[in-house]
């Protein structure tokens, strides 16, 4: 990698980062922590649809090395070794458009990254004021970006292993919903009043958790190119329990579409991890319908801050439920469009923000200065 090569991608993180840093300030506030944030979270979000878009059109490998293209910053530069790969594999992983869908992507992390740092800098200068939870929070999310980066490296090194690839996925959510921590934390207008009681911190917590593990499922079903496996619903291939193979299904540890021995995998591997995210899709729907009607009431007793945001949150829940399974099984019916693929996936980005969020009306919030 060349220093060149570094300093130009550096130029872009820069010049994309400071776009929404400079709005934040002209706004203005003494801290400006709880607005960056919330741009932050809007520019990641809009990130992990990128990042869908970039899988779904097959465009993961548009650049085939790492962080640049061909070793140059911009597909412009790199025209004639993509025409190349291009013209020997017209259908291939390496063209024109999907090279600079890849390095767009990567264009935009950077920024993200960018952001963070300046998160991180600013929260360190203020640490005092700020509280050694914020701090130490903002600290852990540059180290959590730093490696984010690197699993978008290993995604290219090794050719979309499936593993790395949901991992890439996981990270990008978990950075999500530690931006919307910090975010809550930060907020100078939020009431610092008592939780209800009633409210169990338990109950979000297994929500939560649950909600994870179905993202996991449904991470592992795009990035083995699982999602048509079954072709009808709410059978598979015509039957509640097809012939499945686990075993090689979840072998995490394994080139993209083949088996340990490198063989291709098998029909029945990719069966197998379609219906265990289907039917464990029943099991969240089932958890969040629990929860919603046993917190509505909650909601509605009182007219406090603390009641409207559980009323607001409860109903974007249940709201991203209805949407993930409209788009799931449109997934199916309709074979798998693209618009409803990346709305699976900013649903279930969505669906991390609202669990988050509802936890975090279980938790007590630190005092800190206000903005």
């Amino acid at each position: 990698m060349s220093m060149m090569l570094v300093i130009q991608l550096a130029i872009i993180a820069l010049f994309l980062g400071s776009i929404p840093f400079a709005i934040n300030a002209y706004k203005g506030s003494s801290l400006g922590l709880y607005r960056l944030s919330s741009i932050t979270i809007f520019i990641t979000f809009d990130l992990i649809l990128f990042g869908a878009f970039t899988r779904l059109t097959d465009s993961g490998l548009g650049c085939p090395d790492w962080p640049g293209c061909y070793g140059h910053s911009n597909p412009l530069l790199a025209s004639e070794q993509i025409s190349l790969a291009q013209s020997q594999m017209p259908f291939g992983p390496v063209t024109q458009s999907k090279a600079w869908i890849e390095m767009l992507h990567r264009y935009f992390a950077s920024g993200v990254g960018f952001l963070i740092l300046s998160i991180a800098i600013i929260t360190w200068i203020n640490r005092q004021k700020l509280g050694q939870f914020v701090t130490s929070l903002s600290i852990g999310l540059f180290f959590l970006v730093c490696l984010q980066g690197a699993f978008g490296a290993f995604t290219v090194t090794l050719k979309l292993q499936p593993l790395i690839v949901t991992t890439h996925l996981l990270l990008a959510l978990l950075l999500l919903g530690a931006l919307v921590v910090l975010n809550h934390m930060t907020n100078p207008h939020q009431a610092q009043e008592k939780k209800d009681p009633h409210y169990s911190a338990l109950y979000a917590l297994g929500l939560m958790l649950v909600c994870c593990l179905q993202i996991f499922l449904g991470a592992w079903v795009s990035t083995n190119y699982a999602v048509l496996a079954c072709q009808d619903f709410p059978t598979c291939n015509g039957s509640l329990v097809p012939a499945m193979d686990f075993q090689n299904g979840f072998t995490f540890w394994r080139e993209l579409g083949k088996t340990v021995s490198g063989e291709y995998l098998p029909i029945e591997a990719l069966i197998a991890i379609h219906w265990l995210h289907r039917v464990f899709a029943g099991i969240v729907f089932i958890s969040i319908t629990f929860f919603y009607f046993h917190y509505r009431k909650l909601s509605q007793s009182g007219t406090s801050d603390w009641h409207l945001a559980l009323n607001k949150w409860l109903k974007v829940l249940a709201s991203v439920a209805v949407l993930q399974f409209a788009t799931g099984l449109s997934n199916v019916v309709l074979q798998w469009p693209l618009i409803a693929a990346l709305i699976h996936t900013g649903g279930a980005a969505l669906l991390i923000v609202a669990t988050t969020k509802l936890l975090l009306l279980a938790l007590p919030k630190p005092t800190i200065i206000n903005e």
